[in-house]
């Protein structure tokens, strides 16, 4: 098979538990650009929240931010495409977290806001501390998140964590009947809420065919429910060792967990060094 891209999620895929890139995916990634394959980040992330593994990867791709929300280009600065939620449907989602008293990190612009401090937002913040100031995305915490969420040009997505997955998960049902938007889960006790029709597969998709490519060329690796939609229509869909099982199911290969080697030893099955 002629794979010329390689689609990469972040959190429990290329990157282990420490939030680290492994030393020998680096260097498989590394052969493989400079053999001509295009390497694309594709991740539930805001775009400000992945500076340290796109510098590290030393990309010169877009980034597929936010589960497909957008599309964001780094060496412009600037976001190529979109589909972000609308003022309204933020108030009545803001609404409804307040009804039901489930708290959320709202991804908008160029940061992160917050009403309520959780458990997921300080280990969040704390990683964000631990990096150069110039890589350290922004978290806000604010009075009123609605009152927020009317003031930033674009929300690309809200994120919900609760140790309640039970609650989560009726949550999540409501918003779908009620709101019309998409929820999937991206971590064991995370479900993001976005603008309906949004998914990873389909921004990839249409990244790739405006590269005069196909996804029968694209060799993607997940771990979570957010990744289905391009492991499915992926040439290749490969899935962690640590990945949740509707991801195995519907994968073509399943490796090692996320602190193994597996991704580099399938680029390198592809994309052998030719040095």
């Amino acid at each position: 098979m002629d794979f010329r891209v390689i689609a990469l999620d972040l959190d429990g895929t290329l990157l282990t538990h420490e939030k680290k890139i492994l030393p020998e995916s680096l260097t498989a990634l590394r052969n493989a650009r400079e053999s001509g394959a295009k390497v694309v980040i594709v991740t539930g992330r805001h775009h400000v929240a992945i500076h340290p593994f796109y510098q590290a990867l030393a990309l010169d791709t877009p980034a597929i931010c936010c589960n497909g929300a957008l599309l964001y280009d780094y060496n412009e600065k600037k976001v190529i495409s979109a589909d972000q939620l609308q003022p309204d449907q933020a108030t009545q989602l803001v609404d409804l977290l307040d009804s039901y008293n489930v708290h959320s990190l709202m991804y908008a612009d160029d940061a992160m806001y917050y009403q309520v401090s959780t458990g997921h937002i300080i280990r969040t913040e704390n990683w964000a501390k631990s990096l150069p100031e110039s890589q350290r995305p922004t978290f806000t915490q604010v009075p009123s998140l609605r009152e927020a969420s009317q003031n930033v040009d674009a929300i690309w997505k809200f994120a919900l964590t609760d140790s309640d997955t039970e609650k989560l998960h009726s949550f999540g049902q409501i918003v779908e009947r009620e709101l019309g938007l998409a929820c999937e889960w991206s971590w064991h006790d995370q479900v993001d809420i976005a603008q309906a029709g949004n998914s990873k597969g389909k921004r990839l998709a249409q990244w790739v065919e405006s590269q005069g490519l196909s996804m029968n060329q694209v060799i993607a690796f997940g771990d979570n429910f957010n990744d289905l939609s391009m492991l499915k229509n992926a040439g290749l869909g490969v899935a962690m060792g640590n990945a949740v099982d509707e991801l195995k199911e519907c994968a073509d290969l399943v490796i090692g967990n996320n602190t193994e080697a597996g991704i580099a030893d399938v680029v390198n099955q592809y994309f052998p060094d030719n040095k």
